[in-house]
């Protein structure tokens, strides 16, 4: 029998997941997995519960929550054998998305016990981590108007969660009629940039924007490479142009959006600006240091998802 441990957040989403969790480790089962169900009480918690279980050699952890509780256990498989399952039941789930992956929600209550069959037998593919000042990330790492909003709204109760676009795209839009962007200087590789932006997002999946934008249509988890997007701006209007650049595709021709391949980045500034990983806010800071851990997570992956790798 192969071992799981199955952590979930019980505060994440609109509706709690625990009374169909039964479903998933008895799908699980079937399938040959003996399974522990433990729920997370903070993200270091879920951190600290995924590191414990890859000393013990599980054979995988089942995170069930938002991306931010996927990026927090799977801060604790970086680097180990243990591979990583995605039972999406939070707000956006932007990687699920991204997998292909049904989100659980009240119209969609058969999704984690159908996620857990088809990650039951999944092949395992060794994905890239980002770490943003010492933390590790998924998809991306944002400074600017998306750190900005990111932090104004999170944590948020979950009554919040049932308008959560409508408040996220208020909050976003306030932000930007009051914020006028930051001036960064920023090394990627062997690229110096200097500029005023509005947003400054290194990202290792292809979604962004809630899921709503593509960002890079090319972006591949085990290439050991990420891009950053630059966007210009410094006005409300400008915040509404690139975000429906961003929702169209424009971005990828307009000349107030630039992409920058990278491996190693370091971003400055003369005054603290805020920054977020996977949709969690970060301490403000002057300096942000991303790198990337080629490969250093074993991720279950669906099959049709397999287009989001070059290392097959």
């Amino acid at each position: 029998m192969r071992r799981a441990l199955l952590l979930y957040n019980p505060v994440a989403g609109r509706f709690p997941v625990k009374p169909f969790l039964k479903s998933v480790t008895k799908t699980l089962a079937d399938a040959g997995w003996t399974t522990e169900v433990v729920a997370t009480k903070s993200g270091q918690h879920a951190t600290e519960s995924a590191r414990q279980a890859a000393a013990e050699k599980f054979d995988a952890v089942f995170a069930s929550g938002g991306d931010g509780t996927i990026g927090q256990v799977a801060a604790g498989l970086v680097g180990s054998e243990t591979a990583l399952g995605i039972l999406p039941s939070g707000t956006a789930n932007v990687l699920a998305l991204e997998l292909g992956l049904p989100v659980f929600y009240w119209t969609r209550w058969w999704a984690l016990k159908e996620n857990a069959r088809t990650l039951a037998n999944a092949p395992i593919h060794a994905v890239d981590v980002g770490i943003c000042n010492g933390q590790p990330f998924l998809l991306w790492a944002g400074m600017g108007l998306d750190a900005l909003t990111i932090h104004a709204l999170e944590p948020r109760i979950r009554v919040e969660k049932f308008f959560a676009f409508p408040e996220y795209f208020g909050t976003t839009v306030w932000n930007a009629s009051q914020w006028k962007g930051v001036n960064l200087r920023m090394w990627a590789d062997n690229v110096e940039v200097e500029g005023h932006f509005m947003v400054a997002v290194a990202n290792n999946i292809r979604r962004y924007m809630g899921g709503l934008a593509v960002l890079s249509p090319e972006a591949h988890m085990d290439d050991d490479e990420f891009d950053l997007w630059l966007l210009s701006g410094n006005n409300l209007a400008d915040a509404l142009m690139r975000a429906y650049e961003l929702w169209r595709g424009h971005h990828l021709t307009s000349d107030k959006a630039r992409r920058i391949p990278f491996r190693h980045l370091r971003v400055a500034a003369d005054s603290p600006f805020l920054v977020q990983a996977d949709g969690e806010p970060l301490p403000e800071t002057r300096e942000v240091v991303i790198t990337i851990q080629p490969r250093a997570l074993r991720l279950l992956v669906p099959p049709p998802a397999l287009g989001l790798l070059s290392k097959i």
